[in-house]
């Protein structure tokens, strides 16, 4: 189904690309002997009541993206929130004169769609000198008269949204530096990051006295340097609702420890803030420049990438930032194609991606309304299977599992018993060659199990001939997996279409 605001933009050349909504909108080479019984209904925003997830919506400020070039795809998707970077030097192009109507306009839009909006205060402002440059790794305002500017620039910004935003995050990747551009040369310490983040929590909390803040936005997973921001806040630390994260990782999975570090950290300063990860995704094609560069991705290895990192955050519990909704230029570098729409060098939507759809398919199942349980009934002996159990509200349990590489020996010893080995992470491929696995849970089979490939959506009958009850238990045998995120559920646990 194409949209009005779609058949109209095409209409005037601008550039946009369908969304199929067909119940083979993706194709793989994927074969399984099931067989296929329908297709995983995609639920609009307007469909969910809420959800773990976020969509990053960034660089409109600078000038890198174009919000009307995607604006329509953001509703159909299902993510209820979009992150926006507000873009002070464009807010304020000369001393104490603001203009908001481009973002206003944005807002507002979302609102209308029925999508919460983050917004993110960076980045800094060259009209004042020592004001932090305007672009990623500028460094963020140092001079008396920077910020003084700066606070009045958030202390405008949140009186202009207040009762429109509620959410805020502060400063983007304020751990890195760009050389390229002025205001690199200061070292951000945790303890500069920690101040600048307080000096501009407090200023919000002013304004919008229950509003939701996001703190750090760091751009690495190191658990030291956490700990040194959360420890220079003292008794701030309370003001922040959510600690943010980035952390790219080749494969998904590899990253987990090291938040599982975070959250210990966490829990010691602020045991009622949740880690949250802000910013994540994979290219769909061979980069030179920018996180996970250099290497020979694409859409297949992209949508798979994309999935794993929403429930691998899920199963642990964090919420998930995607990135991005769609492939931006950023002058001077190269176009990050880490977009769920592929856009032209002009800024234009050109194209609907797998990952869009397999994202899609991941936000329809798991809503709020699906409860993780933290002690599963269902195991599985291969320790390079991910798994997760989750329930939704009837009782109904959902299976959500994937390979992520393969399991290695770690010990040299000849008696089994003490033979130890350890997962060695794969990122995801273009391979859909799936082997067979074995699952086991807790009491009676599922009355009408189904098998579902989540990037695809297509939803197949699991043969009751697999399926054995022993002494309480119910063994699922030769279940397909490989590295994409599948499910094995109740056919009434999902909302299908033919």
């Amino acid at each position: 189904m194409v949209t009005m605001l779609m058949m109209a933009a095409m209409a005037a050349g601008t550039g946009f690309a369908p969304i199929d909504t067909s119940a083979d909108r993706v194709k793989t080479p994927l074969k399984v002997e099931m067989e296929r019984i329908g297709t995983i209904r995609p639920r609009s925003v307007s469909e969910i009541r809420d959800s773990n997830w976020m969509l990053g919506c960034e660089t409109i400020e600078r000038g890198y993206a174009d919000f009307w070039q995607y604006a329509d795809y953001i509703a159909p998707l299902g993510i209820k929130t979009i992150r926006i970077q507000t873009g002070w030097a464009r807010c304020e192009p000369e001393p104490g004169k603001f203009d908001f109507a481009w973002l206003d306009k944005i807002v507002d839009f979302a609102i209308s769609k029925g999508v919460n909006v983050l917004l993110e205060t960076s980045y800094g402002n060259p009209v004042y000198p020592g004001a932090g440059g305007w672009d990623l790794g500028a460094g963020f305002p140092t001079s008396e008269e920077g910020l003084a500017a700066w606070d009045r620039w958030v202390e405008t910004l949140a009186t202009h949204y207040k009762g429109r935003v509620r959410d805020w995050a502060m400063w983007n990747e304020p751990d890195i530096r760009n050389p390229a551009l002025p205001g690199h040369e200061v070292a951000k310490t945790s303890q500069d990051i920690a101040v600048f983040n307080v000096r501009t929590a407090k200023i919000i909390r002013k304004v919008i006295p229950d509003a939701r803040l996001a703190g750090l936005s760091l751009a690495t997973v190191r658990d030291d340097f956490f700990e040194g921001c959360l420890k220079a806040m003292g008794d701030d630390v309370k003001l922040f609702d959510w600690f943010i994260y980035h952390g790219y990782s080749t494969a998904p999975e590899s990253a987990y420890p090291p938040v599982e570090r975070l959250k210990a950290v966490l829990k010691k300063y602020h045991p009622a803030a949740k880690m949250r990860q802000g910013e994540n995704g994979c290219p769909s094609e061979l980069a030179t420049k920018f996180a996970l560069s250099g290497i020979p991705w694409s859409e297949y290895s992209q949508a798979k990438w994309d999935m794993r990192r929403m429930l691998g955050d899920l199963g642990h519990d964090v919420e998930s930032s995607v990135f991005t909704i769609c492939d931006f230029n950023h002058v001077g570098r190269e176009i990050n194609r880490k977009g769920l729409l592929r856009a032209n060098s002009g800024k234009k939507v050109i194209a609907v991606k797998r990952a869009y759809y397999a994202v899609q398919n991941v936000v329809s199942v798991f809503d709020s309304d699906l409860k993780r349980v933290a002690d599963p009934a269902i195991t599985n002996v291969d320790i390079s299977v991910v798994y997760y159990e989750y329930r939704n509200r009837s009782g109904l349990p959902v299976y959500a599992f994937w390979s992520c590489g393969y399991p290695e020996r770690v010990t040299n010893s000849a008696n089994p018993k003490e033979r130890v080995f350890k997962t060695v992470y794969e990122r995801p491929g273009d391979s859909f060659e799936t082997r067979p696995t074995v699952f086991t849970t807790k009491g009676t089979a599922m009355k009408e199990p189904v098998w579902v490939d989540l990037l695809t959506g297509r939803v197949y009958a699991y043969p009751k001939d697999r399926i054995r009850e022993v002494d309480g238990e119910t063994f699922y045998f030769d279940v397909p997996v490989y590295d994409s995120p599948c499910l094995l559920t109740e056919r009434a646990a999902l909302n299908l279409m033919n």
